[in-house]
Order: C-alpha cells, then structure tokens, then sequence
C-alpha cells in the first residue's frame, strides 16, 4: 500500500464523525478528541457501539441484495466514512468482480485514507464532493470516469443524512440525485431516529465536525417519497433482510431506521 501523507495537525485535536463512528466500530483511525466525545455518547447511549455495528451490517446486506438479487453493477456512496472492514467495494466485487464503485466524502482524513487504500483498484474510485451540492456528485469527474447515469445504478446514503441539516434540505439533495438516476435505480438510506436519549447525545457533536439531526420515523418516511421500497420496507435497521433470526432486545430497539428504495420512473428534483 502506498504511503499516507502525514495530516495537518487541526486534523488530529477537533473530534470528526468518520473517526468517531470508526472508534465505535472498533478501529484505529481515530485520536483522543475522537475518542473522548464517543465516549460522551457510550455514556449517554450505552449500545451506541452495538448501533454502529448494525448500521454496517445493514450496508453490507443491503450492498449484497443489489449486487445479487438486483443485479446493480455500479454504485455511489456518499458520505463513504473511513475506509474499514467490509467496505461496498469488497462486498460487491465478492459477487461481481467488475462491479463499479465510486466513494463520495468531502472530508480530507477519509479522501487521504481511501486514496491509499483502493490505489491499485481499477474499478473503485474516490470523489471529493459534498452531498449537500448534489450536482457536484452527479457530475463530478472521478464519479463520471465509472459511473453511468443512464444504467441503473446504486445511491448509497448510508448514515449521512442526519448529518443534512433542515436548512440544506435533504429531500431537495434526494430529489436531485434520483432526477439523474436511471428507472431500476435503486437508493439506499439509514438514518437515526429521534428520541430523548439520542437528542442528548446529538448534543455533542456540536464540537465535531458535523452536527446531527436526528428524525422522526414519518420525517424519514417521507424522504423515501415516490420511491418503491423492497421488501419490508422502512424498519429498523437489525429487521432488513435479517441473516439471524435471534436478536437481543437492544438490537431489537435500536434508534435506526433503514430502507432500500427502487426509482421505477424518471423523477424530478425536490422529492
């Protein structure tokens, strides 16, 4: 693997989202302000890693169902994160060995790390754009060198949106990415779902990088407008398409929403 660039010092002592969510899961990428604001919130949620685990098993089971039952062979994620165990890449190209994959994140850390890491990779790329300017996804050119717009083709928003604030207007953001999306496209989203204890735990990000906003189920229902949601629908996140029957009570109950949505018609932006 090639070597990383050294990071910018401001980078190491202000608490980032792809870090934290990276300590959550057990990783290395993170430092002691990463670490002590997660710690914050295991406090405040004590499942808080349990949720981190379940909304990537989602990914991968969601990733695994479009790449195989729905025979998508080009995917975006946006708001990728940190590069880590099981990434879209890894799991798609375990089913199809030419499928396409293109990592959107606007934060420096994640662009230096993914860079490194799929340098050798023909088919996966990385995209610095911010998901709040939709069409600089859409059109980018490291998005544009794999991804085909008029084929069907995966949009993966996997914990990013309660990261939009109300005022960057999420649904405007998946109006105008399903409006460059193919009929048999499909959209993929997970999102945190309001409650006291997590709103306390929003809280915190304040001092990080990014804040959270937090949704009701009808607030997250709603931005799936229009599309044709695979069975069962918007649910928690551990009841998608469970590989285990058995489950704990706070795997159960966990704060997390998800959906996986098919766009069957040309849509037009706003929802």
């Amino acid at each position: 693997m090639p070597n990383r660039m050294p990071l910018p010092p401001t980078f190491t002592t202000a608490p980032n989202i792809a870090r934290m969510y990276d300590y959550f899961l057990g990783g290395k990428e993170n430092f002691a302000a990463d670490r002590a604001i997660a710690e914050k919130i295991v406090r405040l949620v004590p499942q808080a890693r349990t949720y981190a685990r379940l909304n990537r098993e989602f990914l991968v089971r969601a990733v695994r169902f479009l790449a195989g039952e729905a025979g998508i062979t080009q995917f975006v994620d946006i708001g990728s994160g940190l590069p880590t165990q099981r990434n879209v890449h890894e799991v798609t190209q375990q089913i199809d060995p030419d499928a396409r994959i293109v990592y959107v994140d606007n934060d420096p850390m994640v662009l230096v790390h993914a860079r490194a890491l799929l340098a050798t990779d023909a088919n996966t790329r990385v995209a610095n754009a911010d998901l709040r300017k939709s069409s600089s996804v859409v059109g980018h050119r490291d998005v544009l060198n794999l991804i085909d717009w008029s084929k069907p083709v995966a949009v993966l928003l996997v914990a990013v949106l309660h990261f939009v604030t109300d005022t960057d207007d999420p649904r405007r953001i998946i109006g105008e990415l399903r409006a460059a999306m193919a009929p048999g496209s499909y959209l993929v989203i997970s999102h945190v779902e309001r409650r006291p204890e997590v709103d306390r735990a929003a809280d915190l990000y304040r001092d990080a990088n990014a804040p959270v906003v937090p949704r009701t189920a009808e607030e997250i229902a709603a931005l799936l407008s229009g599309l044709d949601l695979v069975e069962p629908g918007l649910v928690r996140l551990p009841l998608w398409r469970p590989q285990e029957l058995e489950m704990w009570p706070e795997e159960l109950d966990a704060p997390l929403l998800g959906a996986v949505g098919r766009v069957a018609s040309l849509c037009t932006g706003g929802g």
